[in-house]
């Protein structure tokens, strides 16, 4: 292992992405960068928040079981808590927050989307970086997505409110 805890015959492509992609988000730090008052108080508030909200725990215990790791459940229930969603539902559509984690297949997580839109429901689509496919679906999502998209690295929120066609990465 080396210094910073990656394998030392790391590939130069490897520190090259690497470096492009702390970069691109290097302006977002703490929410500084961020044009939009709802994604900054986003970022201020639930992101940057190392406790939980006071409120249910359901969702957070669902993401626990699901094998999320224990700093994204705790966002996730904060960002639930914060935005007021009432309900929540895991690999399914039919919830005010709707979570597609990584056992979807791309086409399941594509349906999810798009029912998730046109319903006006927020998706987080856990592991967008998790291989190349992930990354190009979640791309996709991006692409095609009418409102505000936030990439926060263990998931991807896509908002389906009356937010203006954004894209942030955090």
């Amino acid at each position: 292992m080396g210094i910073s805890g990656h394998k030392l015959g790391l590939k130069f492509y490897g520190r090259v992405t690497e470096l492009r992609n702390r970069l691109s988000r290097a302006r977002y730090f703490r929410g500084h960068g961020v044009h939009s008052p709802f994604v900054y108080e986003v970022v201020r508030n639930v992101f940057m928040r190392d406790t939980l909200l006071p409120g249910d725990r359901m969702l957070y215990r669902a993401l626990l079981g699901a094998g999320v790791a224990e700093r994204r459940a705790m966002q996730l229930q904060n960002l639930s808590i914060y935005c007021g969603y009432g309900s929540f539902g895991l690999n399914r559509a039919d919830a005010e927050f709707c979570i597609a984690t990584r056992d979807l297949s791309r086409v399941e997580t594509l349906a999810l989307v798009h029912d998730a839109a046109t319903a006006g429901h927020t998706v987080a689509v856990m592991a967008p970086y998790d291989g190349r496919e992930r990354q190009t679906l979640c791309r996709q999502i991006v692409a095609s997505h009418r409102s505000t998209t936030v990439d926060n690295r263990g998931y991807l929120l896509v908002f389906n409110n009356n937010l203006p066609k954004q894209h942030f990465r955090i």
